[in-house]
């Protein structure tokens, strides 16, 4: 093979991988994928219900195993740092260890919070595709009469959706979190880098902001 032959033939496969990847589109619409990740993890939540009893780490490894793959926690950072998440403010390196802490107390959180709605039922909200970028699909879980929606916000990563952040009762925790953060940052003097050390984002306070 000459080399313009090996040249044109290359040239025609990086165009093609290439083409490939920018049009790569979640095979699942984002309200299957939602019902896919809810399901997984209540299931897995009853399966064990009696195991989990006043087994916080259970709950947690279970939530970390049928929740976690599904997060896009670098977005939820962003979120969540609001302007420190910029390099005026931060470094990379502060952004990183930020994201592993906040995934960790994320799983948590979502671990205690799903634990309460895993003996309760839920209706999925018709679909209304208004935004292909971060689609929002709405659960309505049925809680002793009492309807507590649960919205998650989307985004695409080319090959599926993942969680960029989540409403529970009208409440936007991104943003309930973020300002949790700033005065975590404000009651360690401006240290970002205690700030981050100390940050223990609450879901429950959060939801109940109102």
């Amino acid at each position: 093979m000459n080399t313009l032959m090996k040249q044109t033939l290359t040239a025609s496969i990086l165009s093609t991988m290439i083409a490939s990847t920018a049009f790569a589109v979640p095979a699942e619409a984002p309200p299957v994928f939602v019902k896919k990740v809810a399901d997984g993890l209540i299931a897995r939540l009853k399966a064990d219900n009696a195991k989990l009893q006043n087994n916080p780490a259970a709950v947690k490894a279970i939530v970390r195993q049928n929740l976690d793959p599904y997060i896009d926690s670098q977005a939820f950072t962003r979120i969540v740092m609001g302007t420190y998440a910029t390099n005026q403010y931060s470094t990379a390196a502060q952004r990183a260890q930020f994201e592993r802490n906040f995934r960790e107390t994320l799983i948590e959180n979502y671990g205690t919070a799903f634990a309460k709605f895993s003996n309760q039922t839920y209706n999925i909200r018709p679909y209304k595709a208004t935004d292909s970028k971060n689609p929002v699909v709405t659960l309505d879980f049925n809680n002793k009469g009492e309807k507590i929606p649960v919205s998650f916000q989307l985004v695409d990563k080319g090959s599926q959706w993942k969680i960029r952040n989540i409403n529970v009762s009208g409440i936007d925790l991104g943003l309930q979190f973020r300002n949790q953060f700033a005065a975590t940052v404000k009651r360690n003097g401006g240290s970002l880098d205690k700030a981050i050390a100390n940050f223990e984002p609450d879901a429950e306070v959060a939801v109940n902001k109102k």
